[in-house]
């Protein structure tokens, strides 16, 4: 089974993105901060990360850029859902490492289809 790391430091989003990750067998760790994920990740290597842009502390950008300079994490896939859903935020977003940049609200379908993507490479 594989497990993802969910950072966002809204509930309800972290309600939602959970709960079409279960209904995809998918295991899920939170975090609610990117110190938070950082932490777990120290602990545990998911088979995937689904990243906030706006966290308390650190922002999802940054965070993004720290796991993908880092041997450990660098190889894991990141989705990043945001409400920041402009062109040049999604840019930004992947020029940041990111794998794919979702915008919020997160659609079931399109985050079930862009995990299945990145979990096959």
């Amino acid at each position: 089974m594989a497990t993802a790391l969910v950072v966002d430091d809204s509930r309800t989003d972290l309600g939602v993105i959970s709960s079409c990750l279960t209904q995809d067998g998918i295991a899920v760790i939170t975090a609610e901060s990117g110190e938070e994920a950082i932490e777990k990740l120290e602990h545990q290597t998911p088979d995937l990360i689904i990243l906030d842009v706006v966290l308390p502390g650190r922002s999802g950008f940054e965070v993004c850029r720290q796991l993908k300079a880092e041997p450990k994490t660098s190889k894991i896939p990141v989705i990043i859902c945001s409400t920041k859903g402009t062109e040049m935020d999604k840019f930004w977003g992947l020029k940041q490492g990111a794998d794919a940049y979702l915008p919020k609200p997160i659609k079931p379908n399109e985050l079930s289809q862009t995990i299945s993507k990145l979990l096959v490479k």
